[in-house]
Formats: C-alpha cells, structure tokens, sequence
C-alpha cells in the first residue's frame, strides 16, 4: 500500500509541475508506437497549433508533424524542449508562441529573451536546424493588446536577421482589412480562436512561407 502511495504522490507531484504534462505524456504515446523519422518539419506552440485541425490537409506534401500543446508559452516550450524538440531532430522548428506569454502579463522583452534562449538550445542540440517564428497574431479577444504584439513581432525579427537559418513568418497584418480594421467573421464564439475561415489564412501563410523557403 505505501508504495502504491508513493506511486500516486509522485505522479501528482510531475502532473501538478507542469499543467500540461498529460498533454506530454500522450504525444510520448503516440511516438512509442510511431516516432516521426528525424529531419521532419516540427510544429510546437500553444493552441493556433493545436486547434489547427485541417493540419495535416494543410501541410501535405511539406513533411510536416504537429505538436501543439494547450495554451503553452514560451518558458512551456522551453520546458519541454528535450521532449518536444531534441528528441525529433527536425529540419526545420515551426513556433508559434508569443501571444498566451503576453496575456500572461509577461513584457515583450523577456519573450525575446526567451526565444533566444530556445534558438541556443536548439543550434546545441539540434545542429542545423532552422527556426521559424509564427509571428503572434491578433484576435477579437485581445485587441488591447495589439501594440504589445507588433513590439514583440518586430523584436524577434531583428533578433531573427542576424542570425543564419533563422525566418518570420507575419501572421499578423493578414488578419486586417486594407482599412486597417480587424476581420470579425475568423473567430470561433470566444472571439480569441480561429475558425475555419480564419485557419484558411493562417495555413495560406505558412504555405507560401513553405513554397519560398522550406520546399
């Protein structure tokens, strides 16, 4: 009994660490009965890519995996790199984090000192791999927020072109009408996620992204 206790304590105590731990734990499932051949296209971030349900319509033919996790961050992303990242080997790091880091009330400076930590750890861990940051986009939900999502948009950029192998992908300014207005009709009931009008926009993003840079 005690130790079937034990058990229980430190299971809770690894669940209870991280509140995306479960979500973890069924990709490593998943791969224990097909691991993604190394030199892939990895796909990691919050819910723009976990929601992403035409994923793999979207992204035939690009060798491509999806391993988007809860409303993550950056600093989750950075948790989980050893799992979620070195263990893959990819090619090339799709991220798409940014946006939940900010709701969250962290700067845009500490973001990018985030990023940069994840493309150390990604040139040491995973050589020549290249990094693509999905730009934070916006939402209904989170307008206020939209100078904070430029700033930290346009600090990862600078940061992205001094650095070999490393792009941006904008997914921000696609979601605005000429007039400069937000679209109302790509959003789900929540205001904050896409639906499928809006998914058809992301995916044409990172589609001709793919055709340019990562065929």
């Amino acid at each position: 009994m005690n130790k079937i206790l034990l058990f229980l304590l430190l299971s809770f105590g690894v669940f209870a660490q991280n509140r995306f731990e479960r979500e973890i734990v069924a990709y490593e499932k998943q791969d224990s009965v097909a691991l993604p051949a190394k030199g892939m296209k990895l796909f990691i971030g919050s819910s723009s890519f976990r929601l992403w349900k035409s994923f793999d319509a979207d992204t035939k033919g690009m060798n491509a995996f999806n391993r988007g996790f809860g409303g993550s961050t950056l600093k989750d992303a950075l948790y989980y790199f050893d799992r979620m990242v070195v263990k893959y080997q990819p090619s090339w790091v799709f991220v798409y984090e940014g946006d939940n880091d900010l709701a969250g009330g962290q700067s845009p400076e500490e973001i990018a000192a985030q990023f940069e930590e994840f493309s150390s750890r990604l040139a040491k861990q995973v050589p020549g791999a290249k990094l693509v940051f999905v730009s934070a986009r916006p939402s209904l939900a989170r307008e206020t927020m939209k100078a904070k999502q430029q700033d930290l948009n346009q600090r990862i950029a600078s940061i992205s072109a001094k650095k070999k192998g490393h792009f941006v992908i904008d997914m921000h300014s696609p979601f605005y009408y000429a007039d400069g207005s937000l679209m109302q009709d790509i959003f789900v009931a929540d205001k904050l996620h896409l639906n499928e009008k809006g998914y058809a926009i992301f995916a044409k993003q990172i589609q001709n992204f793919v055709e340019k840079h990562a065929k």
